[in-house]
């Protein structure tokens, strides 16, 4: 899986907002999330649907209402590559400081 939708997705910060929201476990429309935001339904709409298309919510039409419910997968996803990206990097600069601090010793005894 790409993680380049849910990044992208996660750029912005009303869709951050939305997620937020969602993330309390509710089911909610676009015209209930936008009563609660200064913008109208149809940019709400389009957060959502960019969303949906990053796999961060999920879509249900019941009648004529569109329902989003909060998906952690991708999160669980994004959030496990940077926790390798960060061990990656804790390695490298656990490796440079050792260098360093055997290079200091060098420097020193060389005086």
């Amino acid at each position: 899986m790409s993680l380049d939708p849910v990044f992208d997705a996660l750029a912005d910060p009303t869709r951050r907002l939305l997620l937020e929201r969602l993330a309390g476990g509710e089911v909610v429309t676009a015209s209930a999330m936008a009563g609660e935001l200064p913008m109208s339904r149809q940019a709400v709409t389009k957060h959502l649907a960019l969303l949906d298309r990053a796999g961060l919510v999920a879509s249900e039409r019941v009648g004529r209402e569109v329902r989003y419910a909060f998906r952690a997968g991708p999160l669980v996803e994004a959030t496990r590559w940077m926790a390798e990206v960060g061990d990656a990097w804790d390695g490298r600069l656990g490796r440079l400081a050792r260098l360093l601090d055997t290079s200091e010793v060098s420097a020193v005894d060389d005086r």
